[in-house]
């Protein structure tokens, strides 16, 4: 006989069939029971009456709670909708991200957040921008600056460090150049600026440098050196506002100053030894142009000297050569009216010529001896020794 006495294993009716499994019982929390030592489990239905019980609370004590609630709504909302626009300043008030109107210095109002916010735009302020090197304004390191390639570079603020890739530019004789610059600009139109371009400040710098390496590409590196850099500025001033302008950036450029224009540092030397033959040779040129600018005026004043005396004795020689005409001709008038007495007074006046600058010998035929002759025209021997 089988030893189980499990009534399933017995023949009778059930026999052959598989045998029915007995009803699981819950499982009972450690602690729960109804054994000594053991909690009774809980009562659901005293649990249920304790929480609508606390609900009913809820509902009693609501107006209370909307009280404080709708204070702490009233004051987010005043917090959220003023605000102050300083003397130098403009607000731009914008509705759901679009731009509604435009608000004096001093105290504003605007819609509680998200319906409205407000954008503060500098407008008086005078910004700077830097093109060929980054100058800092303290003396700690900052480890991880960035620059507007995007490239992280450590570097002391306070001491300027030049960016060869912007500061190198090609002139329009071939030659390289080391320039710094210094952009100052302002907003002039708040709305264009701050809607209109995603990023003004590189816009303004992309603009700047732009222009700046098209005027230096047009400008030897003599010129860019000595006495161009006024007629640079200008320039790329007039050029990057018009391009801003044709952006639609509402930037004005007020200024463009070049901080350094040098030749590049490998090269600087020989350039400086140049430069130095250059001012040497300057120096010649000016010296020889002094003596140049002395000597030629007097060489100028001693010709026209001449040329005056000159023609002094040309005119004197006419003038005495028609006089001698005009006297001939009028001794020939005589002479055709009568030409005996003109030819002994021609006679006359000959032998009176000749004979003031002839000595003069008197001859005595009866004399006969050494003293025949008397030159009276002849000093005595006395004074011609002496």
């Amino acid at each position: 006989m089988p030893t189980d006495q499990n009534p399933w294993n017995q023949g009778g009716q059930g026999a052959g069939r598989p045998p029915t499994p007995p009803p699981r019982i819950p499982d009972i929390p450690p602690g729960w029971g109804d054994g000594p030592g053991r909690k009774p489990p809980p009562d659901f239905n005293r649990l249920a009456a304790e929480l609508r019980a606390f609900l009913r609370s809820l509902v009693v004590g609501g107006g209370r709670l909307a009280i404080v609630l709708g204070l702490a709504f009233v004051g987010y909302a005043i917090y959220s909708a003023l605000f102050v626009v300083q003397p130098d300043e403009v607000g731009l008030v914008m509705r759901f991200g679009a731009y509604n109107r435009t608000t004096p210095p001093g105290l504003n109002f605007h819609l509680p957040w998200p319906v409205e916010s407000a954008l503060l735009v500098p407008i008086t302020r005078i910004n700077r921008i830097e093109i060929g090197f980054r100058g800092g304004e303290g003396e700690e390191i900052d480890p991880n600056p960035r620059t507007p390639a995007g490239t992280t570079e450590s570097y002391r603020p306070g001491i300027d460090r030049d960016l060869r890739e912007e500061s190198l530019m090609l002139t329009g004789d071939e030659n390289i150049v080391d320039i710094n610059a210094s952009v100052f600009w302002r907003i002039r139109d708040a709305e264009a600026y701050a809607f209109n371009t995603r990023n003004p400040e590189n816009t303004v710098k992309s603009a700047s440098e732009s222009v700046l390496r098209q005027v230096i590409g047009h400008t030897d590196i003599q010129s860019a050196l000595t006495g161009g850099r006024a007629a640079i500025e200008q320039a790329a001033m007039t050029g990057a506002q018009k391009i801003l302008d044709s952006y639609g950036a509402g930037v004005e450029i007020t200024q463009v100053q070049l901080q350094k224009v040098d030749p590049p540092a490998n090269v600087i030397e020989s350039f400086r030894d140049v430069q130095r033959a250059n001012t040497d040779a300057d120096r010649a040129r000016n010296e020889a142009q002094s003596y140049a600018n002395d000597i030629v005026p007097r060489a100028r004043g001693e010709a026209a000297a001449i040329t005056a005396a000159a023609e002094g004795q040309k005119e004197a020689a006419i003038a005495s050569s028609n006089g001698e005409a005009k006297r001939f001709l009028s001794v020939y008038a005589a002479y055709v009216q009568a030409k005996d007495i003109t030819m002994k007074r021609l006679y006359i006046e000959t032998m009176e010529d000749l004979l003031a600058h002839s000595d003069t010998t008197v001859v005595d035929d009866k004399l006969r001896g050494l003293l025949s002759t008397l030159s009276l025209n002849r000093a005595p021997v006395q004074e011609n020794a002496k």
